[in-house]
């Protein structure tokens, strides 16, 4: 039942105007008069309410008249289907506190107060209810609620995965509506090959005239007009964030240009980049750059391609389109971008272009005047200013919508670069934002993104789990169930396994026994959070379906060799690892800036290896140090960068440290997690 007035709820309850105004003053519900619009849950509150009188929401005085039964009745049917389709959930205990109950139930709990209050019903957030209580409260939410386990189990939808299907089913569903979009293209290739020359040069180019005199902002990505038809170009790809992006389930390139230097031809990271794009199923485009130089084999660079890549040029037979060019000069360049819109019309890249958008973030980052700003590519739909929004860990609302240039747009379409304002937390790069319909939507997915994260980790571990279980719970204690066909095996199984005493870390032997691994087996597992370890036995049907069920490993082996090495794995995935520093760089400060409210700046010659954002800094003065810290910003002229390598200049301001002068020499490196060595106890003379 959706909204109604006041004399439409009376004549459904069977009382006058006047009447039903008096009981919702009694209840604290504010309504003016007879005309005052109830809310959905209101009148759904009200109804049930009356609904358990013993009359039964019969007139005071005679009969409902029978279109009004009728009506009631369909609201209750109506009701009774909702709560019918609602989740179950499963608690472990017979007391539960109110505010951890409406977790369960993923809502607020100022939502079961008020609700409860309108019943006359006085709740608390810290009360504790009883197994009855919980089931009456499940019941009025349409939940369902089992006592099991020793662990609340509670099945919980995946909202982000629900908003993809929701794109995934306009695709089918409006096919015809679907438009081509601008390709959106990132540049992949090996250090020094001139991927950003190239850049620089397809953006100096072709960004429109109209575009002079703006600021340009550093959004990771830009648009250019050729032959009248637009590119995205992104412009920090960077082979780990385009995998992670992949992995995230947010692909944001359409087509990938593979820079190959026609004096180098085919190095480590060209073939490293071109497994990212291969891996990611996306089309390749090969520029063979540099072929001004004196020294360019573009023939050999091809036989490279074929070599070493698989990638076979057209004109050769093959389907790579292959096109030489001189990012430095400009030639060939704009062949490149005539085979990146041929590509693009051939993949048939499309997108819904109305309603609700969805977008991929590229890049995030906190804004000293801003707050948390992101830079996104939209996907599909409309992105407005005042648009609700949600992106994996946080929400928001837009705030501006910028593009490359710092000028507002009053709206996003597909393929735009640009960078919004308004969230509320700093979003997780790599992630997909959607937009919905209303604050409170917004809030309830990410509340439950959240909740789901938290009840993701799985109650039982497995081998190949241990160093990860014992990071988050400080555990080191192994413990097992041992099965074995004979007592001889059992005892020569057991030996070996508790000989094999390590430092830090205790082996408990919780259970062994001869015979196949059963039902009473897992259940102990089960209790105990225990790995089962089979000798020359398999686990019987029950055991088996009990295991899947609860997620219990069970390991077997015919072999004691293979079980040791196995436990000797994941003893090692146990240790504490070692924190260690490596060194990345170092350079040497060549000019010292003062920029108004910015302060000190250090202009930085790089000598050696690299820098990135978020290096480790130590300053040196006449071979003292001075200074240990980190970097408070990196730059390249006056964008924000995450590396540098030598010989490269940059500005670099350093965290609550300005007392730096002309020569001072500065080392950097990063602080690395080492994994121990197993360092075994040696067992006491007299031993087994």
């Amino acid at each position: 039942m959706g909204r109604l007035r006041v004399y439409e709820l009376a004549k459904l309850l069977g009382m006058s105007s006047k009447e039903l105004l008096n009981e919702l003053e009694e209840l604290g519900i504010d309504a003016k008069n007879h005309m005052s619009i109830l809310d959905e849950s209101t009148v759904n509150v009200l109804l049930e309410l009356y609904s358990e009188e013993e009359e039964n929401v019969k007139v005071k005085k005679g009969k409902p008249k029978k279109k009004d039964v009728e009506k009631m009745e369909e609201l209750m049917e109506e009701e009774e289907r909702e709560k019918k389709s609602r989740k179950s959930i499963v608690i472990t205990s017979d007391k539960m506190v109110l505010k951890d109950f409406a977790k369960l139930l993923n809502l607020p709990v100022s939502k079961i107060i008020q609700d409860a209050f309108m019943k006359g019903i006085i709740l608390n957030p810290n009360q504790e209810l009883n197994y009855e209580k919980m089931k009456e409260i499940a019941h009025n939410y349409g939940c369902k609620i089992e006592r099991k386990g020793e662990e609340t189990k509670v099945e919980i939808e995946d909202p982000l995965k629900k908003l993809e299907e929701y794109y995934e089913n306009l695709y089918l569903e409006k096919e015809d509506e679907l438009t081509y979009r601008p390709p959106v293209v990132t540049v992949m290739g090996h250090v020094d090959h001139g991927k950003t020359t190239l850049l620089d040069r397809i953006r100096k180019t072709r960004v429109a005239e109209k575009e002079e005199g703006g600021i340009t902002q550093s959004i990771g990505a830009y648009q250019v007009v050729y032959n009248g038809k637009k590119i995205t170009f992104i412009d920090t790809p960077g082979h780990e964030s385009f995998t992670e992006m992949r992995a995230r389930g947010a692909q944001a390139t359409d087509i990938v240009i593979l820079v190959v230097a026609a004096d180098d031809s085919v190095m480590p990271q060209t073939i490293e980049a071109y497994n990212h794009a291969k891996n990611a199923g996306v089309p390749i485009i090969v520029a063979i750059n540099k072929i001004d130089k004196p020294n360019a084999n573009v023939e050999k660079t091809k036989q490279d391609l074929v070599s070493k890549l698989g990638l076979v040029p057209e004109e050769w037979g093959g389907d790579t389109i292959v096109v030489p060019i001189s990012a430095r000069t400009g030639e060939g360049v704009d062949e490149l971008l005539d085979m990146v819109l041929l590509v693009a019309e051939m993949n048939e890249i499309k997108c819904y272009p109305k309603g609700r958008a969805r977008g991929v973030i590229i890049e995030s980052r906190m804004d000293k005047s801003r707050g948390p700003v992101a830079s996104v590519i939209i996907k599909d739909g409309i992105l407005k200013p005042r648009d609700y929004f949600v992106t994996g860990n946080t929400f928001g609302r837009v705030k501006a919508i910028l593009d490359e240039n710092g000028r507002n747009k009053k709206e996003a379409h597909p393929s735009d670069p640009v960078l919004i304002l308004g969230f509320e937390e700093l979003p997780d790069m790599h992630s997909m934002l959607y937009v919905v319909e209303s604050l409170n939507e917004a809030k309830r997915i990410v509340e439950t993104v959240k909740e789901r994260e938290k009840r993701a980790e799985r109650k039982h571990i497995s081998l190949e789990e241990l160093f990860e279980r014992m990071q988050k719970e400080g555990t080191k204690v192994l413990k097992l169930i041992l099965k074995a066909e004979t007592q001889g095996s059992l005892e020569a199984v057991r030996r070996t396994v508790e000989r094999m005493r390590v430092e830090e870390i205790d082996i408990e032997v919780i259970h062994a026994g001869i015979g196949s691994i059963t039902l009473s087996d897992v259940m102990l597992a089960d209790a105990a959070d225990a790995v089962i370890i089979g000798f020359r036995v398999k686990p019987d049907a029950k055991a088996i379906a009990e295991a899947e069920k609860e997620k219990i490993q069970i390991r077997t082996y015919t072999v004691i060799f293979d079980l040791v090495e196995d436990l000797k794995k994941a003893l090692q995935g146990m240790l504490e690892p070692e924190i260690v520093e490596e060194y990345t760089g170092k350079g040497v400060i060549k000019k010292v800036f003062n920029i108004g409210k910015v302060g000190k700046v250090a202009g930085v010659q790089l000598l050696e290896g690299y820098v990135t954002r978020d290096s480790k800094i130590r300053i040196y003065r006449n071979n003292e140090e001075i200074y240990e810290g980190k970097l408070e910003s990196l730059k390249h002229y006056k964008n924000d960068v995450s590396r540098m390598d030598a010989p490269q200049e940059c500005g670099m301001k350093f965290e609550k440290f300005e007392d730096f002068k002309e020569e001072d020499e500065l080392r950097f490196y990063t602080v690395k997690k080492v994994q121990k060595e197993l360092k075994f106890i040696s067992q006491e003379k007299g031993g087994d």
